[in-house]
């Protein structure tokens, strides 16, 4: 939940996860869904579907891989997850590498060289980081201890160099260009898309919705229906050829998302009908019942209108 995520964002949606599926088998033999809807509000939803398979396959292995190769091949473990969970679960003497210690990396050897370009060299340099035999010998303590020292005395900004356990041997720090390290390409300016989506409710409070795609952006969550997202703007009638039926839809604002990619603009239309099985609904739309209040996500019949 921390990748991508604030602690403060994270610590409500842990506890709650925790407490619906409290170990590794209660989360493997959940149905999927369940776990995107507990998900719903951290984004980055491929995470909660890996997390979903990743204890399924651990179920199957019968425990966790206790090595970084092992990790790795479960889903969704990546270099970093599985150095880590290695190292401060399993006391492997290897170094995570995330953003903090990429830092910490490229000031103690001064890497000038920008992200993301450096990242490799900065990785190649962070595994040397434990090469004492104290590290050797407690090596979640060490990883732990670099993770903090990135985010605290080791900061992005004003960094405390006098303060730092490191400041002797930091040649960023002797040739006074710590502060600016580790550099950055500039950023290229986000593209935009964009898109429409349906609102259609019924007499009883129901919402017409849809699911995704299994692969692919956003894959397997409940939406509204909507048009593709497309670099060019739609016209309204293109927007209401694609609408799930026929039916006087009426503009009721458009919504700005942005994603890591890209700026994503929604013109939603919205529409209140009687009942939906008096139109002609397109396969693969679901009614949900009436949104709950404190809930953000809606409960959705089985059956198939």
């Amino acid at each position: 939940m921390l990748q991508q995520t604030t602690v403060k964002a994270v610590a409500p949606y842990y506890l709650r996860f925790t407490e619906k599926f409290p170990t590794v088998q209660a989360l493997a033999s959940a149905d999927r869904d369940d776990v995107l809807a507990a998900w719903a509000g951290l984004g980055y939803y491929s995470r909660a579907r890996n997390l979903h398979a990743c204890a399924q396959a651990v179920v199957a292995l019968g425990g966790f891989p206790q090595d970084v190769q092992g990790l790795r091949a479960l889903p969704g473990i990546g270099p970093y997850t599985a150095a880590a969970v290695a190292a401060i679960a399993f006391g492997v003497p290897v170094v995570p590498v995330d953003g903090n210690v990429e830092r910490v990396t490229a000031r103690l050897f001064a890497i000038t060289d920008p992200l993301p370009p450096a990242r490799k060299k900065l990785a190649q340099l962070a595994m040397t980081l434990n090469a004492d035999s104290e590290a050797q010998e407690r090596p979640s303590d060490f990883a732990q201890a670099l993770f903090d020292l990135g985010s605290s005395l080791c900061s992005p900004r004003a960094p405390a160099c006098g303060l730092c356990p490191w400041h002797g041997e930091c040649a960023g720090y002797k040739q006074g260009i710590a502060a600016e390290l580790p550099r950055k390409l500039p950023k290229a300016e986000r593209p935009v898309r964009y898109g429409a989506a349906f609102l259609a409710q019924d007499a009883a409070g129901q919402i017409l919705l849809r699911k995704r795609a299994e692969k692919g952006l956003l894959a397997a969550m409940t939406e509204l229906p909507g048009t593709d997202w497309r670099l060019e703007k739609w016209n309204k009638e293109d927007i209401l050829h694609a609408a799930p039926f026929v039916a006087d839809w009426q503009h009721a604002g458009r919504v700005k998302h942005v994603f890591t990619h890209f700026t994503l603009y929604l013109d939603v239309y919205a529409v209140r009908v009687q009942h939906f099985s008096n139109h002609s609904v397109s396969d693969g739309f679901f009614g949900a019942r009436r949104l709950r209040k404190g809930h953000g996500t809606a409960f959705c019949y089985a059956k198939m209108l």
